[in-house]
């Protein structure tokens, strides 16, 4: 069934340009009616899940368009949804709300297919499971649709690893750092962890959480002398991981043949210090404008965000970048300023980038996966 938009139909009485033509006023009230752009971006989630490793997402999201295009229980839910289903990142949102309550044991007949929860997938059946689960949902998940996507990637610390210590290395003085987009601030702990990232080593050897990564390239510069004097990070809606409820928000989010996502997520949590993450509830900008009003003498302060500069307005964007390049020009030789971010061009891959001032030199350090798995280092051994 070919899905068109309320305005197509209502009062025109003409064809879609393939033949189908429509009453004025009768078509919607016989069956919900799902903007192209929704099915659309369901649809484009299929290859990109599957090219990120997850076929079970591949194959949920396929079952997705089937339902929206069939006009099953997924386009009565969406039939209402106004918002911007690319940037929202509506598919994520459906599929974590479903696993969120597969995760509550309020889905058992779906969490048996799901690794992350100790189930093996089944084909088709998983795929039912889940359509059944927001056909028997739907108003528990509807709700659900409104809030963010977040997941927290700590594996992407693999890669930010190497801009910390460049930074590190060229400042000369201990770190203080500032994320933006924090979610539950599990990256501003990045030292407190061990890392194998290929044939190389950094971090105590004893630490709880050990983050690895297919390593390509030269080694960063590892023997950069590292002291973080303060870590701060702000979002607009940030998580207490510490409180199981949220833990469980966050890991809806990981796909669920991923369990290795899941795990690390897990043992993250349990490292936070008994405080917590020191996290604001705040605005980018606002945050900006705040600790980058005036230079921070005797520190290297590294402003730094990963996987989360397009959700940002373009307007929020430009602004940021702005106030970015005015602390730069105040910046000094004891008040260095870098501003580190792990962004993705394009949909395939991350870009790691350095912006360092006094200067304001940008050096493209590394392209990575975007959950961190694997990490191509492009700049010189020891920087050289």
């Amino acid at each position: 069934m070919r899905l068109v938009t309320r305005r197509q139909l209502v009062g025109t009485g003409l064809t879609d340009g393939a033949g189908f033509r429509y009453a004025e006023a009768a078509r919607p009230t016989e069956a919900p009616m799902v903007r192209r752009e929704i099915v659309d971006t369901f649809r484009a989630q299929v290859e990109g899940c599957r090219k990120a490793g997850s076929e079970l997402t591949a194959r949920l999201m396929e079952r997705c368009v089937s339902e929206l295009e069939s006009e099953g229980a997924l386009a009565r839910l969406l039939e209402d949804w106004q918002g911007q289903p690319l940037l929202d990142a509506l598919p994520q949102r459906v599929v974590g709300a479903v696993q969120g309550l597969a995760l509550e044991g309020r889905a058992p007949e779906l969490a048996r297919f799901y690794p992350s929860m100790g189930g093996t997938p089944r084909w088709p059946d998983t795929a039912d499971a889940f359509a059944r689960v927001i056909e028997r949902h739907a108003a528990e998940i509807r709700p659900r649709l409104d809030t963010q996507v977040q997941t927290n990637e700590v594996r992407r610390c693999a890669a930010l690893l190497g801009g910390f210590l460049a930074a590190a290395r060229a400042g000369g003085l201990p770190l203080r750092l500032l994320e933006i987009g924090s979610s539950a601030g599990l990256n501003l702990f990045w030292d407190r962890y061990r890392y194998e990232l290929g044939p190389h080593r950094w971090g105590d050897p004893s630490a709880p959480l050990g983050l690895d990564a297919e390593w390509r390239g030269g080694p960063p510069d590892l023997d950069a002398p590292v002291e973080v004097a303060s870590r701060r990070g702000c979002d607009l809606y940030p998580l207490d991981v510490r409180d199981p409820a949220q833990l469980r928000r966050i890991e809806s989010f990981l796909w669920a043949d991923q369990p290795d996502r899941h795990r690390l997520l897990r043992a993250a949590a349990a490292g936070l210090p008994p405080e917590g993450a020191p996290l604001e509830r705040i605005g980018a900008c606002e945050f900006a404008a705040r600790e980058l009003a005036s230079p921070a003498r005797g520190v290297a302060t590294v402003f730094f965000h990963s996987h989360m500069w397009w959700y940002l307005p373009a307007d929020d964007r430009k602004e940021l970048a702005q106030r970015l390049a005015s602390a730069g020009a105040a910046a000094t030789a004891d008040a260095p300023l870098f501003w580190l971010r792990m962004e993705a061009p394009g949909i395939h891959y991350c870009e790691l980038r350095l912006q360092s001032w006094p200067g304001g030199e940008e050096r493209l350090l590394a392209r990575a996966h975007h959950h961190g798995r694997w990490i191509e280092w492009l700049e010189p051994a020891n920087g050289e």
